[in-house]
């Protein structure tokens, strides 16, 4: 399964995201329009694959799970309060993420199940029954 994004400017990116310009969103990156990406664990057993996706505070409403030719894809938006307080220190990320993976060939898409809970996605990915290649005697006359 595929669990990284493939970034080939992130190096160079990264040296001018700490760069004071003014409304910088990774230029250098037009694939992608996400401000942020959440943190994902993928696990396996012998029934399913499962993915946890870190997304506190993002409401079900913002959420979208989307699965197309191979391709699965989490998107949503996570938004910053409205409050009339002044704000001391911001250290999470608000806005657009998405995050895609290459599905394997044993997922089977109509056996795949998602639920929200404290703060956290989980994406059940169910597998489909690998057959073993079959073996064929030959003989020799």
């Amino acid at each position: 399964m595929n669990i990284m994004r493939y970034r080939p400017l992130k190096e160079f990116e990264d040296l001018f995201a700490g760069w004071p310009w003014p409304r910088y969103e990774g230029a250098l990156e037009p694939m992608t329009r996400a401000d942020w990406s959440p943190s994902v664990d993928i696990s396996e057993t012998d029934e399913e694959y499962l993915i946890k996706v870190e997304i506190p505070e993002v409401k079900k409403e913002d959420l979208h799970v989307q699965v197309d030719k191979g391709m699965l894809t989490i998107s949503g938006e996570r938004r910053l309060e409205k409050e009339d307080k002044k704000r001391h220190r911001s250290e999470r990320f608000y806005g657009h993420f998405e995050r895609s993976f290459t599905l394997p060939d044993n997922v089977r898409e109509d056996k795949i199940g998602a639920e929200q809970k404290d703060g956290m996605l989980y994406l059940h990915l169910g597998k489909s029954k690998v057959e073993e290649p079959k073996r064929l005697e030959i003989q020799i006359k």
